[in-house]
């Protein structure tokens, strides 16, 4: 059998009763240390719970799976992680090939940092939008950019993790995740990651020396978050009652503000471009001379597909108002090839 087992986020201390017992029965333990920190105090309180030696499972053994699944056809294998033992993908895999090899599975659930966090921040759970990770690579900060826009447009909150590299000791800290993000944003210019946008900056949650720090980026560069493990949260939306709790909850630099607010879709941004663009075309038409009388047809046509794209912006119908406006353009980009005027960008 193959139990998943969370430590929570207290590490061994916050073991619940009911896996204290597994693992004390268990005839082998894996200790996964890939997703975040486990200390070494962490690791001699298993070993007294297990009353013998833990087998570090490593990245690349829990990814394999063999060695796990071949214990566990016969023996009573547990594998325990900090958090909650279903935050990683890696472990989902694992069970389901554990299913698929009729090894029968348990699982013994604990406190995770994606809803921790955000508890702890006084933001509302059903407001959470898609987590992301974001990594050292800053070819890897399109993700999390796209997620955190995403987010933003629809007014939910995104929890950011940070690249945690057992084998090398390294984790990665906030200052330097927020900065590869905004280097992104020099490259796509569409205002989602700026010195206003405010974040909240997750610290040790649930641990010795927990710490909470909100405020816009620019107040937050330079500043010294202490030891990991760390989390970026970006806030969508804020009820004022999430504005009071953060308060009350964290260092906030700056007040807290909301960043959907700010945050246009990407219809509206096409919308408001070209609109304008169409319309400065069409006055260039019409000011022509010698004009065919069809010409005046195609113009008033192309007009009231750009009013429908303001009344359909007005009313959330963001697709079929760029719908309007591409008929729109497409009609007075004609009559623009027919005479030989440039397009202007």
């Amino acid at each position: 059998m193959l139990w998943f087992v969370g430590m929570g986020l207290a590490g061994a201390g916050s073991i619940p009763a009911d896996a204290k017992n597994v693992i004390e029965q268990a005839e082998m333990v894996y200790l996964e240390g890939f997703t975040s920190i486990v200390t070494e105090s962490d690791e001699r309180a298993l070993e007294e719970m297990a009353g013998g030696k833990i087998i570090p499972a490593r990245r690349w053994m829990v990814e394999d799976g063999k060695e796990i699944l071949d214990n566990a056809r016969t023996k009573k294998v547990v594998l325990v992680s900090y958090g909650d033992p279903y935050t990683a993908t890696t472990h989902i895999e694992l069970r389901t090939r554990a299913a698929e090899l009729n090894i029968p599975t348990g699982s013994i659930h604990a406190a995770s940092i994606l809803a921790s966090a955000v508890g702890e921040c006084g933001l509302h759970h059903y407001k959470m939008g898609r987590t992301a990770t974001v990594t050292r690579d800053p070819r890897a900060a399109s993700t999390p950019y796209r997620i955190i826009y995403e987010n933003l447009v629809s007014g939910s909150h995104t929890v950011l993790l940070l690249e945690y590299d057992q084998d090398g000791g390294f984790f990665l800290d906030p200052g330097d995740a927020l900065g590869l993000l905004i280097e992104y944003e020099k490259e796509q210019r569409r205002g989602v990651i700026t010195d206003e946008l405010f974040a909240v900056i997750a610290s040790r949650i649930g641990m010795k020396g927990q710490s909470i720090v909100a405020g816009r980026i620019s107040s937050l560069k330079g500043y010294d978050f202490g030891a990991p493990p760390h989390a970026v949260i970006i806030p969508g939306g804020l009820h004022f009652t999430e504005s009071e709790a953060l308060s009350a909850s964290a260092k906030c630099l700056d007040a807290p503000s909301d960043n959907s607010e700010r945050m246009p879709s990407i219809p509206q941004q096409m919308v408001k471009k070209y609109v304008p663009m169409v319309r400065d075309a069409m006055k260039t038409i019409e000011a022509l001379e010698d004009n065919p009388p069809e010409y005046g047809h195609v113009l008033e046509n192309a007009g009231h597909y750009l009013r429908d794209a303001e009344e359909f912006m007005g009313k959330g119908e963001g697709e079929l108002a760029v719908l309007s406006v591409g008929y729109a353009d497409g009609l007075v980009d004609a009559l623009r090839m027919a005479r030989g005027i440039d397009r202007v960008q």
